[in-house]
């Protein structure tokens, strides 16, 4: 179990405008350390603004980690990455491989997370990638996305864990004894930052080893416990059949449940997928409405008055199953008042309701359809389990470039 951390602020930052430039004021800021892991970077003016307060940081004497993901971010070019690595940026490649006929073929296992620490005193957490399709100006595909930035004592803790994911890659030295005492948690490196604010929240991450089901079992908890409402936006909505369950025993026991879904998705298949449960919980009076502005990418949630949450972790199998995940938990009436009133603008202004009249009428088809959809979810937790548990690489982009002279990373084996 994380521990909650007390006398923390948080602050919701909605989509690329808000993130954007918050993160480089404070990578601009920085004095000591800048660690950064993020799925996806592209080389547009988003990943090229990023490379420039990287580099400003580094020539400045800042310490400097990126960790990118090598499905989400395989084209930079050569010539970025190199200005980064030539300033003594140390960039990390997670699990980088080869193309077949041109295909990304490492699908599987992602490094999903996107945070940010900065000297230890403040970090961001959330779903928003260096790209420029979270900005408006991208046009009808940008995306809706949030992230929160943090102060107080959690930013320790995330330091911590951030810093835990580099150390756990460096090469196996020693025998078995010594590899299994640096898996062991290490002391904080430095004191934890005082009190900023009135908030608990925790740090949950979702791992292929020792942590293979916490931030879906967060999600369950809250459920379990809500007494009045839930609101949960979430991109990619196709969750196991124990989390389905509490949503519709939720809604049965006459608690307000919401679902902000994609009504316009980056990937068709997302839609459809989502659909297929929507007779399901319409009957148990779940409310499912669908943003149709454009692609919703966020993963939010919020039960009651109290609890929230923001992070990288959608609720489909490739989140809650595969990839490597971080949400933040917050308890504080503030933080989800603020949330709450946003999201409920939202399906005010950007959403439709879908009915049960909206729906196809119930055929042979369908009910053939919903009975494979049914025990697909009361299963698919465990076969995603199956898949092959390859031991990802963290590589440093220098080898990659073909620098001989630097070792690559083998991070901990994945489970």
């Amino acid at each position: 179990m994380n521990p909650w951390v007390d006398g923390n602020r948080l602050k919701l930052l909605v989509n690329g405008e808000d993130f954007f430039p918050r993160v480089f004021e404070c990578i601009a800021a920085a004095k000591r350390e800048v660690i950064l892991e993020t799925f996806i970077l592209f080389e547009d003016k988003v990943g090229k603004a990023l490379q420039q307060a990287l580099l400003g940081a580094a020539t400045r004497g800042v310490q400097v980690d990126i960790t990118i993901d090598g499905y989400g971010s395989p084209d930079l070019s050569p010539g970025y990455i190199t200005a980064l690595t030539d300033a003594g940026v140390r960039v990390h490649v997670f699990d980088p491989s080869p193309r077949l006929w041109g295909y990304r073929t490492n699908l599987f296992r992602r490094m999903h997370r996107k945070i940010v620490v900065v000297d230890g005193e403040r970090a961001f957490v959330g779903g928003i990638n260096y790209s420029a399709d979270h900005l408006a100006d991208y046009g009808p595909e940008s995306k809706q996305d949030y992230a929160v930035e943090i102060e107080g004592p959690l930013v320790a803790h995330i330091e911590q864990f951030v810093r835990e994911q580099l150390r756990l890659g460096q090469p196996p030295q020693g025998g078995r004894l010594k590899q299994f005492l640096r898996r062991k948690p290490q002391p904080p490196a430095r004191a934890a930052p005082p009190a900023a604010g009135s908030a608990q929240a925790m740090l949950v991450t979702r791992d292929n080893r020792e942590h293979t089901s916490e931030i879906e079992r967060h999600y369950r908890i809250a459920i379990r416990g809500a007494r009045h409402r839930i609101i949960i936006a979430n991109a990619y909505f196709f969750p196991g059949y124990r989390l389905l369950r509490q949503l519709r025993k939720a809604a049965r026991r006459g608690v307000d449940v919401r679902l902000i879904l994609q009504g316009e998705p980056d990937m068709p298949i997302v839609k459809i997928a989502a659909s297929l449960l929507y007779r399901s919980l319409l009957g148990a009076g779940v409310k499912v409405y669908e943003y149709s502005e454009r692609p919703l990418h966020g993963k939010v949630a919020l039960t009651d008055d109290e609890w929230s949450t923001v992070g990288s972790s959608n609720l489909d199998p490739l989140s809650l199953s595969l990839n490597l995940e971080a949400n933040v938990i917050i308890k504080d009436r503030a933080f989800n008042q603020h949330l709450g009133e946003h999201l409920e603008q939202l399906m005010a202004d950007s959403c439709t309701q879908i009915n049960s009249s909206d729906l196809p009428q119930s055929s042979l088809w369908v009910k053939l359809r919903s009975f494979f959809v049914f025990h697909l979810l009361r299963r698919y937790p465990a076969w995603f389990g199956w898949l092959p548990a390859h031991t990802p690489r963290l590589t440093l982009a220098n080898k990659l470039l073909g620098d001989t002279h630097v070792d690559h990373i083998n991070e901990g084996k994945a489970s």
